[in-house]
């Protein structure tokens, strides 16, 4: 047997290298490349790995470890897991700080693989820099906080176990049931450790995405319970757009007169003029959606986890007969549900065989829910040019008129993701990247920079509060220097607004939210254009709805990432569409806009009960 002499992580990084997939029809490197911050824990071994292969390995510096993870993660998403990136720290504070982004990754099912640092496997200098003691077990580093956040977690502490660990790591990513953030925490000291691999090991190889059929079963089932409906409803969740399966879905609902309403991951699958596209579903849905859900007999969730802001805190369709197509058994069986599980693409192609010259029974009502539901979203949108402090749904309008049907909003966590799944018109699919499974606030910018490596072609739009820009700005230095061009838009409600609507609806007052209700001597004045341009951003400062607009033309024309602020009000929000969600309200208290907060709370709960 031919062996090879490397260290094991130059052995690592070459194996990395000679995985490929099928992208569009051509062989391409799954991993796009590698982000590191150097430390201690990383610089000497995989650092010099990583430089002898950038030619076939890109690496790039980030200025945060979360942000470049987002980064990360964002970009497997825009490319609906076909690909992925690798993220590596030294040991301590640098790996820890892509815990939060790898609960993200795990929680939206999406591919990252994370390389750690760690301690000395040989407990030589122990302990060494960095390192977490625990006083019962000697075996724990801080890297045992990626456990419960990772689809595959390894230590590797012999510089062998890389030929067993690696496959596995990305059998976990490429396997659609299974896709997730894969941490591998690579021992400090077995980085630089040397071992004759065997040379066959590194040679290329090609994965390809498996298409699991469903069970004939379950698929006749779903058949049967479809052909005897008179009001069906699909919900249309991620899983669509991974299995790469919109196409199919629309010819589906075009044949069969199945109307098609929209998850958070799911928005975009159709465009949203489309005929049989209702919107968005659930707690901030549109009110096309949630009356079709309402009077639904069957429903079939595809590629959804279901989660609370989809069901409604399971409220809003609790007594229908529900299907879920999922290749994840876990998530088809949620709710009671009757399960199909297989690969998105296949199950609705079967579908569309299965049910030739079926056509559902016409709904008379759906043509004037879906005017009534665009009518409302032209008012919520609208606003006068020479308006100040605008609603964000009058900024979503705004940024919507002044970029095309192929640009991409970017946004992840307040109240500005519920504004955008409700009132953003998405033309294609890929032009909606929220990330509302963690909901992460600081993901905006560093998202949209793994979207625009995604897709360089496309105009990239960054939505992002003041709030969460303040968590997590660094990664604007990092397109900058990078080339990669964000046109970023700040909405500065000076605060946190959307936790202060949801804290005075339940009852309490404005309290540590906005600046101004927080504890402080003087409120800060945070230029947010100034800040940009200091990260090497193009910036200005706007006040009117006109004055965005025009900022916008300019920032399209720029050569480089370009910040646009603008105040705006932090009490509106669009009442049209939207459902109940359950957000316990204290049983006791001395204020009594809290107990009757509690009675209307108790009243919900009661007649959720009732219903189901």
């Amino acid at each position: 047997m031919t062996t090879i002499r490397l260290t094991a992580a130059q052995a690592a990084v070459r194996w990395l290298a000679a995985q490929d997939v099928v992208v569009d029809g051509q062989p391409v490197p799954y991993f796009a490349g590698c982000w590191a911050i150097f430390g201690h824990g990383n610089v000497a071994g995989l650092g010099e790995a990583l430089n002898a292969h950038r030619d076939v390995l890109p690496t790039w510096r980030a200025h945060n470890e979360q942000g470049m993870a987002h980064a990360a993660i964002a970009y497997a998403k825009q490319m609906r897991r076909q690909r992925a990136m690798i993220c590596t720290t030294s040991i301590g504070p640098g790996a820890t700080n892509m815990v939060t982004a790898a609960a993200l990754a795990h929680v939206n099912r999406l591919p990252v693989l994370f390389l750690p640092g760690d301690v000395y496997a040989s407990r030589r200098p122990d302990p060494v820099l960095q390192q977490i003691e625990d006083f019962g077990d000697g075996t724990v580093s801080a890297n045992d906080c990626f456990r419960p956040v990772s689809r595959y977690f390894d230590r590797i502490t012999r510089p062998e176990q890389i030929l067993d660990a690696l496959p596995r790591a990305l059998a976990t990513m490429m396997d659609p049931a299974t896709c997730g953030p894969v941490t591998l925490a690579f021992c400090q000291d077995v980085q630089a450790e040397a071992f004759d691999y065997p040379a066959a090991f590194f040679d290329r190889r090609l994965w390809r995405q498996r298409r699991q059929p469903a069970d004939s079963g379950e698929l006749a089932a779903l058949v049967e319970a479809l052909k005897g409906a008179k009001r069906p409803l699909i919900i249309a969740g991620g899983g669509v757009l991974y299995s790469r399966a919109e196409t199919a879905l629309a010819a589906l609902a075009e044949a069969a007169g199945i109307p098609v309403a929209e998850t958070q991951a799911g928005k975009g699958v159709l465009p949203w003029n489309h005929p049989a596209s209702l919107g968005s579903i659930g707690v901030t849905g549109s009110s096309a959606a949630n009356a079709a859900a309402e009077a639904a007999d069957v429903i079939v969730a595809v590629g959804t986890r279901l989660q609370d802001f989809t069901t409604g805190s399971r409220s809003l369709f609790p007594d229908r007969r529900l299907f879920q197509v999922n290749i994840q058994p876990f998530d088809a069986h949620k709710h009671s549900a009757e399960a199909v599980v297989g690969d998105a693409r296949t199950v609705i192609s079967a579908l569309s065989e299965a049910l030739a010259g079926w056509r559902a029974p016409n709904d008379p009502g759906q043509a004037a829910a879906l005017a009534t539901w665009s009518a409302a979203v032209e008012a919520a949108t609208a606003g006068d040019p020479a308006q100040t402090l605008p609603s964000d749904a009058q900024v979503i309008g705004a940024v919507q008129r002044a970029m095309d049907d192929d640009a991409v909003v970017v946004c992840a966590a307040g109240g500005l993701p519920g504004e955008l799944h409700k009132l953003w018109r998405t033309a294609r699919p890929g032009g909606y990247h929220v990330e509302y499974g963690f909901s992460c606030m600081g993901y905006e910018i560093a998202g949209g920079l793994g979207v625009r490596m995604a897709e360089p072609d496309r105009d990239v739009v960054v939505m992002v509060g003041d709030g969460s820009y303040l968590m997590l700005n660094s990664e604007l230095a990092t397109s900058v220097m990078m080339g990669r061009k964000l046109i970023v838009v700040v909405l500065d409600n000076r605060g946190f607004g959307c936790i202060n609507r949801l804290q005075q609806a339940t009852g309490s007052p404005g309290f540590n939210n906005l600046l101004a209700d927080s504890a402080h001597e003087t409120l800060p004045a945070i230029d947010f254009a100034a800040h940009a341009r200091s990260l090497g951003a193009l910036s200005e400062q706007v006040a009117t709805l006109g004055e965005l607009e025009a900022a916008l033309g300019r920032a399209r024309a720029a050569d480089r990432t370009y910040v646009v602020a603008i105040d705006t009000d932090p009490l509106k929000t669009t009442e049209a569409g939207g459902w109940w969600w359950d957000v316990a309200v204290p049983e006791v208290s001395d204020r009594p806009q809290v107990n009757a907060a509690r009675k209307d709370y108790e009243d919900r709960i009661r007649m959720k009960r009732d219903l189901s």
